[in-house]
């Protein structure tokens, strides 16, 4: 394997992480999760500026489409005494973009995306080790162990399908797509808990999914092999 390369992915992503809960506990949450996402965003910067990949307007503009989306969905607040945790949830979703083109750089060489995720994850465990180890350590009941164990299932199933996508795909389109996350998580929020969305939610959630078709439609053709 490409230890370097696989260094960098794991490093910035868990720093990424680990600003993003800071941001969590200091911001709303819609403004964390709004400054998070900001990561597609950086991503069109960086990749014609790293990967050298020529700037395509039409995907740029269904990336900013899905972004204002998210805002209007989320409808994120920051009061003038939040402004570091911002810079810190700003800084999440410029480190999240580092970790994905890493990751689209580890599959241009050929690594293998379980591979990719195994080293994220040995990488994220010996960080959070350290971090436990600074920090109490409070008893898990039986009940938030189950939480756990299916949050770390489903989220290992997430970061397989995430890797595979940035490592196969179009780096916009995917990045694009991503904001799909936030309306899987308000469909979430109605059935279990019968949440009401008022009408500029619904309007950005019909930008994120407008977002996500011209992505689609516009991309780039890869290639056949």
């Amino acid at each position: 394997p490409h230890w370097k390369a696989h260094l960098w992915r794991g490093l910035s992503g868990f720093a990424a992480l680990m600003l993003f809960f800071y941001a969590i506990t200091r911001l709303p949450l819609a403004t964390a999760v709004t400054l998070n996402y900001t990561a597609p965003l950086f991503l069109a910067f960086l990749s014609a500026l790293i990967l050298k990949e020529r700037p395509h307007l039409p995907l740029m503009l269904a990336i900013l489409l899905g972004f204002a989306g998210v805002v209007l969905l989320l409808r994120p607040t920051l009061h003038q005494e939040q402004l570091a945790a911002g810079l810190m949830g700003l800084a999440s979703g410029f480190l999240a973009a580092i970790a994905y083109l890493n990751v689209k750089q580890l599959g241009q060489i050929g690594e293998p995306s379980f591979r990719i995720v195994f080293y994220f994850t040995l990488i994220c465990t010996f960080g959070g080790g350290i971090w436990m180890g600074i920090h109490a350590f409070h008893p898990v009941s039986p009940r938030n162990f189950l939480l756990l164990l299916g949050l770390g299932a489903t989220a290992t199933l997430a970061q397989l399908a995430m890797t595979r996508a940035y490592r196969e795909g179009d780096t916009l389109v995917v990045g694009s797509l991503a904001y799909s996350t936030v309306i899987f998580a308000s469909l979430w929020g109605i059935l279990l808990w019968q949440e009401i969305l008022p009408l500029t939610s619904w309007m950005g959630i019909a930008l994120i999914i407008l977002s996500g078709v011209l992505a689609s439609r516009v991309a780039p053709r890869l290639p056949v092999a």
